[in-house]
C-alpha cells in the first residue's frame, strides 16, 4: 500500500511538473473550492489568492475530486443529479454523467469516481437523537443555504429511510458501471488498504458498512450507537492499520482497526465532521463545526495536541497543500477559506469566498478530508 502510494505520488509530481512547465497550472499548485451558491473557485497556492471560477451548470456543487493527472475535476451537482467533468486547463465542462438524486460525496481513484447519492431525499432537516425537531441549525438556515437542511446537508429526515447508494463511474467510458447500496444517508467514503473494498458512513442508521467494490456485496456492518450518533467523516491511516470515523452527534471520533473492529471513542469539540491524517500518519486533524476549531491529535495515542481556533462558521472540509506546509479549510457560513500554518497550527490568512464554500481539494493531490494522494 505504501509503495503504491509512493509511486502514485511520484507520477502525480512528474505530471504536475510537465503541466506547470506548459503553463497549465500554477507553480505551487491549485486549490479547487466547491461553492453551494456558485461554481468552483480556483486558488493559486503560491499567492493564496482566488484566480477564477469554473461553472458547473447547476446551483449546488458539493463533493469534488481530481484525477491523478490533474486534467479533470469531478464535481457532484445536486440540482442536475449528476457529476460534471471539468477540464482544469480550460475550466469548461467536458461531459456529465447522471448518477441519481442528491449526489454529495465524491472520491476519485484509479480512473473511477465513487459518488454517493440519496434516492429518497426529501430536503427536510435532520432530527437530533430522541427528538422530533432539529436544533442543529438556526431557524431559516434552509432558505439561507439554498433549501438545504442540516447546514447545507439534505434530507436526514426520510420516513422510509431507503438506503443511499454509491455510484461507481468509469471516467474513461463516461458511465455508471454499478451502484453500491449503502445505508440511509450515506455520507463519507473511504477505501480499504488493498483498494478492493469501500467503507461508507451511514448517518441515519448510525452504521459503517463495508462493501466489495467489484460486486457491491455488503461484507460487514458496524453499529456506532454505543459510541455516538451520526457517523460522517471516515479516513484510513497512511499505514493502512487504523480507520477513524467522526460521530457528529457523539462529539467524538471512533477509532477502528484495519478490519473495522471498534477500539475506542475519543472526545472532540461539538459536531465533528471532516477528518484527515497528515502524510506521515503522525497527526490526526478533525474539523469541529460548532466548536469552530480544527482539532489536532497524536495519531498513535489519540491524545489532543492542540485546538486551532477558527472563529468561523460551518468549517467542514479541509486539505493540506501539496507541500504539507499549510492547510486550507472551507468555512461556508463565514464565506471564507482559512489558511493554517501546518507546523505552528495557527490561522495565517482568510480568503474571502462569498458563495458558501463547501469543500476543497488540491492538485497535486494532497491529504485532506475529501481527497488524498
Amino acid at each position: 500500500m505504501q509503495v503504491k502510494s509512493a509511486v502514485r505520488g511520484l507520477l502525480s509530481a512528474a505530471m504536475f511538473s510537465m503541466f506547470a512547465g506548459a503553463g497549465l497550472v500554477h507553480a505551487q499548485g491549485t486549490a479547487y473550492v466547491s461553492n453551494q451558491k456558485g461554481g468552483i473557485s480556483t486558488i493559486d497556492l503560491a499567492t493564496m489568492k482566488v484566480t477564477g471560477e469554473f461553472g458547473v451548470g447547476g446551483k449546488t456543487p458539493r463533493g469534488l475530486g481530481v484525477t491523478d493527472d490533474g486534467r479533470t475535476l469531478i464535481v457532484a451537482v445536486r440540482e442536475t443529479g449528476d457529476i460534471a467533468l471539468i477540464d482544469t486547463r480550460t475550466g469548461k465542462v467536458t461531459s456529465r454523467v447522471k448518477v441519481g438524486k442528491n449526489p454529495e460525496f465524491v472520491r476519485v481513484r484509479d480512473g473511477m469516481a465513487f459518488v454517493s447519492f440519496e434516492p429518497t431525499s426529501t430536503m427536510g432537516p435532520p432530527p437530533k437523537p430522541g427528538a422530533k425537531g432539529h436544533d442543529d441549525k438556526k431557524k431559516g438556515d434552509d432558505k439561507k443555504e439554498g433549501g438545504h437542511g442540516h447546514e447545507g446537508h439534505d434530507d436526514d429526515d426520510d420516513e422510509n429511510k431507503e438506503p443511499a447508494q454509491v455510484a461507481v463511474v468509469d471516467l474513461k467510458q463516461g458511465k455508471v458501471i454499478r451502484n453500491i447500496v449503502g445505508g440511509p444517508e450515506t455520507e463519507g467514503i473511504e477505501f480499504t488498504a488493498d483498494g478492493k473494498s469501500l467503507v461508507v458512513t451511514n448517518e441515519a442508521d448510525n452504521t459503517l458498512t463495508l462493501h466489495d467494490i467489484a460486486t457491491g456485496r455488503l461484507i460487514k456492518q458496524v453499529h456506532t450507537e454505543k459510541y455516538g450518533a451520526r457517523p460522517r467523516g471516515i479516513k484510513l491511516s497512511p499505514d493502512g492499520k487504523t480507520f477513524v470515523a467522526t460521530l457528529e452527534f457523539g462529539n467524538s471520533f471512533l477509532v477502528l482497526d484495519g478490519q473495522l473492529n471498534p477500539l475506542k471513542a475519543v472526545p472532540t469539540g461539538e459536531t465533528p465532521y471532516g477528518v484527515a491524517f497528515d502524510r506521515k500518519g503522525e497527526r490526526l486533524f478533525v474539523a469541529t463545526a460548532r466548536a469552530k476549531a480544527l482539532e489536532v491529535f497524536d495519531a498513535r495515542t489519540f491524545e489532543k495536541i492542540k485546538d486551532v481556533p477558527l472563529n468561523a462558521d460551518r468549517c467542514w472540509h479541509f486539505t493540506f497543500t501539496p507541500d504539507d506546509k499549510q492547510i486550507l479549510i472551507a468555512c461556508g457560513r463565514s464565506d471564507a477559506v482559512l489558511v493554517i500554518d501546518a507546523e505552528k497550527l495557527e490561522v495565517t490568512k482568510r480568503i474571502s469566498d462569498k458563495k458558501l464554500p463547501w469543500g476543497v481539494v488540491t492538485y497535486p493531490r494532497a491529504m485532506g478530508s475529501l481527497d488524498q494522494p
